[in-house]
């Protein structure tokens, strides 16, 4: 199938800068790079309008990116706590997804959409764990994410202290199996 040229309005991950021609493929730039407005088709009358409007939009993205920076400053180093139910094991029973970091981040004075929040797999044991914030395309900060049972475990972890197995202890005792008496009744025999 035949690749689309687009002209991309924002920096984009791993496709380009502002401003450049790419070619993608149709799917990509029909569900994705149009609908989220950070391309236009590259015909004959978007090529003009992108020219004549190109000092303002750099000008719109650079007073964006300067913004977020400034944003980055204020919170950097945020870290958030979210309070899951979880096993004696330390694997939460359900999954922390972007929805629910955005949700606490905004609780905590940063108000980001899920989609902002980047997260390769979702957090699904008791931790902290680092997770990467898109306030702008060229603007990443790190939110520390501290995923606990209660808020004094939750405290114990941000001090550094190992937390999520059983801490009675329990885990190196062997249970006695019972042995059945003189004549009683044996399965295995």
């Amino acid at each position: 199938m035949a690749a689309t040229e687009v002209i991309l309005l924002q920096r984009v991950d791993k496709l380009g800068q502002m401003g450049e021609i790419v070619r993608v493929k149709p799917g990509f730039a029909r569900n994705y790079l149009l609908p989220e407005g950070r391309a236009i088709r590259a015909n004959a009358h978007n090529r003009e309008r992108f020219e004549r409007e190109r000092v303002q939009l750099e000008a719109q993205n650079i007073k964006r990116r300067e913004e977020a920076e400034r944003l980055a400053e204020r919170v950097g180093g945020m870290s958030v706590v979210i309070i899951r139910q979880a096993g004696d094991s330390g694997s939460l029973y359900g999954s922390v997804t972007p929805r629910d970091i955005a949700v606490a981040t905004t609780e905590g004075g940063l108000g980001v959409d899920r989609q902002q929040v980047q997260l390769d797999n979702p957090i699904k044991t008791l931790g902290l764990s680092e997770v990467r914030v898109v306030l702008h395309p060229e603007v990443v900060i790190r939110v520390t994410v501290n995923v606990a049972r209660s808020p004094e475990e939750a405290e114990r972890q941000a001090r550094g202290e190992q937390v999520g197995r059983d801490q009675d202890g329990d885990e190196d005792e062997i249970e006695e199996i019972e042995t059945p008496e003189p004549g009683g009744f044996d399965p295995i025999a």
